[in-house]
């Protein structure tokens, strides 16, 4: 019974942590490195994540300075910030990549809100099907003998106490990135 609830914590864990890294892609009016982590490019052939072939700064609020270590991928840095859902226009002096984050409309921060709804509302989902498996898992113990009825009684109780403590945490996690992304 514990290592289902242990299985069920951890994998409940995961979810919450993965909203939290699709939530740091989602742009804002700031600038911040997270924006490009989802951005590969090709490089030797592979797709490569952008951050383990240049170095991303943000010197200012409003601008991004990528730096590539090897100059002769820059030309496909830019491409591949163009083609991104960022909707950015990246500045090649030859050298390094200038990019200026302009303020977010107010139509599109609320389309970057109804987004992070739709992620928060995935990793919601993804919580509810754990507990669901849990449960099932806790119920074939049961019926194969492994555990007693109170014993699953019990292992329901954890499992949902988990269910509710995840989802008020994805809840939290929606709330402050609305509040970035609508901040002026």
């Amino acid at each position: 019974m514990d290592a289902i609830i242990a299985d069920g914590k951890t994998r409940m864990k995961k979810s919450v942590e993965n909203l939290k890294e699709e939530f740091g892609g989602l742009r804002t009016g700031r600038a911040t490195s997270a924006m490009f982590e989802r951005i590969k490019i090709e490089y030797y052939g592979n797709p490569t994540p952008l951050n383990q072939v240049a170095t991303i700064s943000i010197p200012e609020a409003r601008l991004v300075v990528i730096q590539p270590w090897d100059k002769s991928i820059i030309g496909e840095i830019e491409k591949a910030i163009q083609k991104s859902e960022l909707s950015l226009n990246p500045n090649n002096d030859g050298k390094v990549i200038r990019i200026n984050i302009p303020p977010l409309t107010e139509e599109r921060r609320k389309e970057y809100v109804k987004l992070a709804k739709q992620m928060a509302e995935q990793a919601r989902v993804a919580v509810r099907n754990i507990r669901r498996d849990a449960n099932d898992s806790l119920k074939k113990a049961e019926k194969d003998g492994e555990i007693s009825e109170d014993e699953l009684k019990r292992g329901e109780e954890e499992i949902q106490k988990l269910t509710d403590q995840n989802i008020k945490a994805i809840d939290e996690q929606l709330e402050a990135k609305e509040h970035e992304i609508l901040e002026l």
